[in-house]
């Protein structure tokens, strides 16, 4: 008896007129009871399926809008565009970054994917569990004061929380970075070690850890994406023949680039780029090479000490500042005999 009193319990009077079996059944019969009676037997469940189908299909859709969203993010945001008229040892040397590249933001995207999905996944079944609810009788505004009230106080306690999520999910998504990127953040400039939703920890060179909050980064500078480059003003005399400083700087680039050991290291044919700088102690001539990522501070060591062995054997001189010292002994000083000039460099005294 009980399923008959909860059944009984449950018919109304009127159907509504969003109930259209119970409407459909009433004009047919002319009862309400059996309208009722077929409106909670027929109408509630169809309703409550509906529901739940329009959510999974809302679900399927999100899904792939997040699918696409991960493959555009699975591509980068730096094309390969800089492969495509490479040739020999430079394009296999590209080729092979860039495929160490592709892996790092396919598996990061695909992390942000499934994050993404899971949100996605709670909320379409939230939403559509409070509908059922809704459909089934339940009072929801309740429910929703509540939720509302709720996320209104994480909006307002968690807005730098919001603010580092949101901004770490559009850097994975966009491959700004990555671990064991060298990268200038601004005041933290180093390596990069982890890479969160929430914070970003990098090492720099002196060995300190920094702490930096997605949501504070407001501009990020890569020194580890595709490729980089050395360039390096070499200053010499203003009597130096600017000829052959160009063209000892041309050979001494082009043994670099021909060494076995720096093979993979620098990617094109280095170039000498021509006077830089008018400076007061000398003329600065710029020298580039086009190295892999990571690798521009090496080869620009390398570079500077080759400069300065083959400057020395050319006799090609790296002026530096220089310094006159004026000696007056006390006589000088009392006008007795005129002032002896002594000159010196590098703040020596000429005596």
């Amino acid at each position: 008896m009980v399923p008959l009193v909860s059944l009984s319990s449950l018919i109304k009077g009127r159907c509504d007129d969003t109930e259209q079996v119970c409407t459909l059944v009433k004009d047919w019969t002319g009862s309400n009871k059996l309208a009722n009676i077929a409106d909670l037997l027929i109408g509630k469940p169809m309703a409550v399926l509906g529901l739940i189908l329009f959510g999974l299909v809302l679900r399927w859709v999100l899904h792939r809008v997040v699918d696409r969203i991960v493959s555009r993010a699975e591509d980068g945001v730096l094309p390969d565009q800089v492969n495509r008229f490479r040739r020999g040892r430079a394009a296999k040397v590209e080729a092979a970054h860039e495929a160490r590249n592709a892996t790092r933001r396919v598996q990061r995207a695909k992390t942000m994917g499934s994050l993404l999905k899971s949100i996605i996944t709670g909320l379409v079944l939230a939403i559509v569990g409070t509908m059922v609810l809704s459909e089934i009788g339940v009072n929801i505004a309740p429910i929703i004061a509540s939720a509302g009230i709720v996320g209104l106080a994480v909006g307002f306690g968690a807005q730098s929380l919001v603010t580092d999520f949101l901004s770490g999910v559009f850097m994975i998504f966009e491959d700004q970075y990555g671990v064991g990127d060298e990268i200038d953040l601004g005041e933290a400039i180093g390596t990069v070690e982890a890479v969160s939703l929430r914070v970003t920890r990098l090492r720099d060179i002196n060995g300190t850890v920094w702490y930096v909050r997605n949501g504070e980064i407001a501009r990020v500078g890569n020194m580890s994406q595709n490729w980089a480059r050395t360039v390096l003003d070499v200053s010499v005399a203003y009597d130096s023949d600017l000829v052959k400083v160009s063209r000892v700087l041309q050979d001494v680039a082009h043994d670099l680039w021909d060494d076995e050991d720096f093979k993979g290291k620098v990617l094109e044919e280095p170039s000498v780029w021509g006077v830089q700088d008018l400076g007061a102690d000398g003329i600065a001539v710029r020298v580039a090479l086009k190295t892999a990522p990571g690798l521009q501070w090496g080869v620009a060591r390398e570079m500077r000490q080759r400069i300065k062995a083959r400057f020395d054997i050319e006799g090609i001189e790296i002026p530096f500042p220089q310094r006159v010292v004026w000696h007056r002994d006390e006589r000088d000083a009392a006008g007795d005999q005129p002032a002896e000039d002594t000159a010196g460099t590098n703040g020596r005294m000429g005596r």
